[in-house]
């Protein structure tokens, strides 16, 4: 299934949503949205991952390293509305630990 990201950024939240599969071959795309993202004016990054049902190690990768440039730019960086496959695979790895994202 192919990658679609969209975004809706307000001055205190910019949400990114995204449908479809995050895996290698697109997890690059995610990063520049999320880069984009953190160099707007905005308090917060939320990615909405609500039609999100499978991603990658490659995948959850991005999302550590958001979570971590967010705090280095002095913003916030949720993940919400994780479906049960994307939470799967952040437990397994932990990452459910390291940033904060939360399931449907």
């Amino acid at each position: 299934m192919e990658l679609s990201i969209t975004t809706n950024p307000t001055p205190e939240l910019y949400t990114i949503t995204v449908t479809g599969e995050v895996d290698i071959s697109n997890a690059d795309r995610l990063r520049e949205a999320i880069n984009f993202a953190l160099e707007q004016p905005t308090e917060e990054i939320q990615l909405d991952l609500a039609q999100v049902a499978y991603i990658d190690s490659t995948g959850i990768g991005v999302l550590v390293g958001a979570a971590h440039h967010a705090a280095e730019h002095g913003k916030g960086f949720s993940v919400v509305n994780a479906q049960p496959g994307v939470m799967r695979v952040a437990q397994l790895l932990g990452v459910d630990q390291e940033i904060s994202i939360r399931a449907q």
